[in-house]
């Protein structure tokens, strides 16, 4: 069995990913990564029940960006405090000497915003082929799926099959949405869309349709409660369910159906997947003050934020076993 983290479960988009392995050297183009379902706060920040260093990892990777965060836990406590105390200094936008929650707010869209543009500054090369600055569909097909289109045969009596057969104009559907003049090419903004579509407004409507399309296993074009709970949860041996997935039936009745018709609708999954009155910035923004406030003055000091250090950035001695993959002199 498997589940997410906070919110809804990991997934890869398992055509594009199968293109990645089954394609020869020089035809292989990186594959898409489908995002969690929905971010959404475990409880009300003042009910979060104490936390042991593990569970940091979270609040790292919202603060730091995961490379940067994989960067701190090869430092020692000593060169983690030194960085923090000069990433610090530049959160500290109007130099009071205190980091209020909006401040904290804006350095933890920066760092999204950041690692949204870093991502598409890696693959753009695998799929630009022309150099031309642009992308167009051509090229991604080619990139992504040509061994596939060019070795048919070779697919013909496999479930692979299946999955590129499904994949394929799915990428194109969502391609042509993010090409916003139409020319059938992609912008480096146009293909950070396609990338990243949770993250553009005129890309809502195909993250929740592809949601849909991935849960809905007997393609009545709604979701019950055993395709909810399937997608993040598979029975072994049809053993007991765990707590966790009981509560998840239980958000399902009465927080996800609402018209209580046993499914949820498109108009369900939007109001599920994309909630209007959730920001996850602003609630890590308020849980990493509420954790760190000493004095309860609602803001934060240097020293404040250095003597909880631990959680807004790891060391060598709160490492989760991650490898270094890529290592900054400066944020």
């Amino acid at each position: 069995m498997a589940r997410g983290g906070r919110g809804r479960p990991l997934g890869l988009a398992m055509g594009l990913l199968l293109a990645l392995v089954l394609a020869p050297p020089g035809l292989r183009a990186k594959p898409t990564v489908r995002k969690e379902r929905v971010v959404r706060p475990d409880s009300e920040l003042g009910e979060r029940p104490p936390e042991d260093n593990q569970s940091f990892q979270y609040d790292h990777e919202a603060f730091l960006g995961k490379e940067d965060s994989k960067t701190f836990d090869q430092l020692t406590s000593e060169e983690s405090k030194e960085r923090l105390g000069k990433i610090v200094d530049r959160i500290d936008s109007d130099g009071d000497g205190f980091v209020t929650t909006e401040e904290l707010k804006t350095w933890i869209k920066r760092v999204q915003k950041r690692y949204i543009y870093d991502n598409v500054a890696k693959v753009w090369k695998d799929y630009d082929r022309d150099k031309d600055d642009k992308i167009s569909w051509e090229e991604y097909k080619q990139a992504t799926y040509g061994y596939y289109l060019g070795n048919p045969t070779e697919f013909h009596d496999t479930s692979d099959h299946h999955t590129f057969k499904k994949m394929l104009p799915r990428d194109e559907r969502r391609f042509k949405a993010a090409d916003l003049d139409g020319d059938q090419t992609a912008t480096r903004e146009e293909f950070t869309a396609f990338l990243h579509p949770e993250e553009f407004e005129h890309m809502k409507e195909i993250v929740v349709l592809e949601t849909l399309e991935d849960i809905d296993k007997n393609g009545d074009g709604l979701v019950d409660q055993d395709e909810y709970i399937a997608d993040m949860f598979s029975h072994e041996e049809n053993g007991p369910e765990p707590d966790w997935v009981l509560s998840e039936r239980e958000q399902f009745n009465e927080f996800r159906d609402l018209n209580k018709d046993g499914k949820l609708d498109k108009d369900e999954i939007r109001h599920w997947i994309l909630p209007q009155d959730y920001d996850h910035a602003q609630a890590e923004a308020r849980h990493l003050v509420y954790e760190s406030d000493k004095n309860k003055d609602e803001k934060l000091t240097k020293e404040e934020i250095l003597d909880n250090w631990n959680m807004f950035v790891g060391s060598q001695a709160t490492n989760y076993g991650e490898d270094l993959t890529k290592n900054h002199d400066e944020l």
